[in-house]
């Protein structure tokens, strides 16, 4: 009995353990990484109807032999003179992060990447209250780079991963170190077109919030995405 006990322990680690991700042991193949702009459509659900509420422009850009940017400009309906810009500098080759700095009406922060540290800074624009950002941190990918990273990961049927992120807000209870998780992945078709049906997760959210990509087999396009947390429905339609 204890031999069986033992067998099932190491069977059940087998099958349920997720790979954890960090810039060393990605598998990306960075030869699928294009410079591009992108525009989606955000849309909200109430009662069943879509109801367009803004747009998100991403742009992947190589700066140099060895620099990617992702940066992100957020604009919605209601505020048309307001913009949400996301910048991010990773490393082209493991998106290892390098740089990030986010910048909108209510805050603006700024990350560096060091060697074992990420410093910065983050500012409440409300209060003009200044926190200075100064935290151990090695072997992660900065938050707002891996639904980039999710892209180019080597996706199959079933594939699944844990990622190690590192996310800062000083209102959360949780700040530096955590997790992403791909929890499933499945071939689908959206549009006509063979798609990654790849769910995730992250502890920004404790869990509590998914995002499902609809991504291109073949260009690695994010073409959708589904967003669900408390209940409330949103999603994202890229339209060029």
């Amino acid at each position: 009995m204890k031999i069986f006990l033992f067998l099932l322990a190491m069977s059940s680690t087998h099958f349920f353990s997720q790979k954890l991700l960090t810039p060393g042991n990605t598998g990306i193949d960075s030869r699928l990484i294009k410079d591009e702009v992108s525009k989606a459509i955000w849309y909200a659900e109430n009662a069943r109807q879509k109801i367009e509420i803004g747009s998100i422009t991403t742009q992947l850009q190589r700066l140099n032999t060895t620099d990617l940017l992702i940066r992100t400009i957020v604009e919605m309906k209601q505020l048309p003179n307001a913009k949400w810009t996301d910048s991010t500098i990773v490393k082209f080759s493991d998106f290892s992060p390098v740089y990030h700095s986010s910048y909108n009406a209510m805050r603006d922060m700024v990350l560096r990447s060091g060697k074992n540290t990420v410093t910065g800074y983050y500012l409440d624009k409300k209060t003009a209250k200044k926190d200075l950002i100064d935290i151990p941190a090695t072997g992660y990918f900065d938050s707002s780079s891996y639904p980039a990273l999710i892209r180019f990961l080597p996706l199959q049927e079933k594939y699944t991963a844990e990622l190690s992120i590192f996310d800062y807000n000083p209102n959360a209870a949780k700040k530096g170190i955590m997790k992403a998780y791909v929890q499933s992945t499945g071939k689908g078709n959206y549009l006509n077109k063979d798609v990654w049906i790849v769910k995730t997760t992250d502890d920004i959210s404790d869990k509590t919030a998914t995002v499902t990509y609809y991504i291109d087999t073949t260009t690695r396009r994010i073409l959708k995405q589904d967003m669900e947390t408390a209940g409330r429905k949103m999603s994202l339609e890229t339209v060029e």
